[in-house]
């Protein structure tokens, strides 16, 4: 197996993780239904047939529902649940009447919400919690002691973030028992802030970038496992009718379509790969219940993309050369 951050943490994590968002339907109070149960058990099983063991979930996920089809595959899978590694997310606040769309890092927000992911996915434990999006009114030290309760009940293994700096990680951790070994971000062929931020240090053109510095180097000293959300880019490279899309897009698709024919490949596993070449070990996270694309992503880390096809790929996304030095 590839060595990946999470490995060296005990975790024997797939390189590729199986995002559970699109579980249950939509994003309502919608009853669920046995086609929404047979849909997810499709997506579990396509998943471990592709060599995945990882699974992505949050609280907030259609509303909950993604969990509880989640925990309907287990209950079909007797013995499943030890096999696997289940991650959840908690933190933000879904709007309501007269309640915004927010984030909440109280203690009580933290550990009501855990409650509740196990109450749904029909478990004792999550092997990791992830803190969904950064709260602004956040008390690292509340969250620290939340943290702690849930360690030393048994109901949470590890711990990890989500969408953050390495400034908010390091505040966090300065209060924290344990350590954060996940830190998941979007990345993608269509989202290369990752790479902007340390190819344009000192350049004119890096100054609007917004994805943190440091963050990447900062996850990589301390072994964070990076991962990656809509590293698909929601099938622009893979698929999808781009009519609407940037020349860039478009002849980025067209470039993959090329090195996936050359490789023998699909275009979904050079698009993967472009992110597994990172020296990172960036793990990426699929969100689709579609068994067929899960199948497509299958092998992705063995497909070897040289230096010149990574740097083709990442020129082309941005529709602009590497900056070159000064006459």
């Amino acid at each position: 197996m590839t060595t990946i951050p999470l490995n060296r943490h005990g975790l024997e994590a797939s390189r590729l993780v199986l995002g559970c968002m699109p579980f249950g339907g939509g994003w309502n109070s919608d009853p669920l239904t046995e086609e929404h149960y047979t849909q997810g058990q499709a997506a579990v099983e396509a998943a471990l047939a592709a060599g995945i063991n990882m699974f992505d979930l949050a609280d907030i996920y259609t509303r909950g529902k993604s969990e509880r089809v989640f925990g309907e595959a287990l209950r079909r899978h007797p013995g499943l649940r030890e096999k696997i590694i289940l991650q959840s997310k908690c933190g933000i606040v879904l709007e309501e009447p007269g309640i915004p769309n927010h984030f909440n890092f109280s203690a009580d927000h933290i550990l009501s919400s855990v409650d509740g992911s196990l109450q749904r996915l029909g478990i004792e434990y999550l092997d990791i919690l992830l803190l969904h999006r950064p709260d602004p009114l956040m008390d690292a030290e509340e969250v620290a002691g939340a943290l702690r309760r849930l360690k030393e009940s048994g109901k949470v293994r590890h711990f990890g973030v989500s969408n953050m700096s390495m400034g908010q990680i390091k505040l966090l951790q300065t209060y924290a028992d344990e350590p954060f070994i996940v830190n998941q971000l979007e990345m993608s062929l269509a989202r290369t802030g990752f790479v902007n931020t340390q190819v344009y240090v000192n350049q004119d053109k890096g100054k609007d970038n917004i994805f943190p510095e440091g963050t990447m180097e900062y996850c990589q000293h301390e072994n964070i496992q990076l991962q990656a959300w809509g590293p698909l880019a929601q099938g622009r490279f893979s698929g999808r009718d781009l009519e609407d899309q940037s020349d860039a897009i478009k002849q980025t698709a067209q470039l993959v379509g090329q090195f996936a024919e050359e490789k023998g490949t699909t275009r979904e596993a050079i698009v993967l790969a472009w992110l597994m070449r990172h020296p990172a070990g960036i793990q990426p996270v699929i969100g689709t219940t579609n068994p067929q694309r899960i199948a497509a992503c299958e092998g992705a880390d063995r497909i070897e993309l040289s230096r010149i096809e990574w740097y083709l790929l990442y020129n082309s996304s941005r529709g602009m050369a590497l900056p070159k030095p000064k006459e």
